[in-house]
């Protein structure tokens, strides 16, 4: 579903500014990352873990984002996948990442960061760009068709997904919510 909803439908509402912050009760750490600067937060009130990554001068930035985020599924206990259900999970969100990311390259001038959020049943991916365009899955979509598919795939593997703008502020940010593996 194409939304420009800040949030998902239910009661968990918008993250709050500064969300992913030290001040938000968790502990604070900050990992080394290839070119990116990465800070993972991890106690968060409601069982909520957090990790940014930061794209600030690097190059790369689809492979950088996918294995931060296949970071994050192992921290999370995503990965090592027990079952089939459980491996397809991860690989969801390891294409959703790459899938936004490379969006953002190619429409907005790149990413800025990335915002992975997992609570017990969902996760939720954010991309943070300079762009002024609006993202939508091609219609109508046509499979054999060269390019094009980024928001159709987004769309049919999340739960929901929507973009994020600040009055005043350039760009926007792209989010997507998947189901955590049962």
């Amino acid at each position: 579903m194409s939304t420009t909803r800040p949030c998902s439908p239910g009661d968990r509402g918008p993250e709050p500014s500064g969300a992913s912050e030290a001040s938000e009760g968790g502990a604070q750490r900050a990992e080394a990352s290839e070119g990116g600067a990465a800070t993972v937060v991890s106690g968060s009130p409601g069982g909520r873990q957090v990790r940014r990554l930061s794209f600030d001068d690097v190059g790369g930035v689809v492979p950088l984002a996918r294995d931060f985020a296949r970071q994050a599924l192992y921290a999370w206990d995503w990965l090592p996948a027990a079952t089939a259900d459980r491996r397809a999970a991860a690989e969801d969100v390891l294409l959703v990442v790459s899938e936004l990311v490379t969006n953002a390259c190619l429409h907005a001038e790149g990413p800025d960061r990335m915002v992975l959020s997992c609570d017990n049943k969902v996760i939720r991916v954010e991309i943070s760009d300079r762009g002024a365009g609006q993202p939508a899955p091609r219609t109508p979509h046509r499979a054999g068709r060269p390019g094009g598919h980024g928001m159709f795939i987004v769309q049919r593997l999340c739960l929901d997904w929507g973009v994020v703008r600040t009055p005043g502020v350039t760009g926007k940010t792209v989010w997507a919510e998947l189901g955590a593996p049962a």
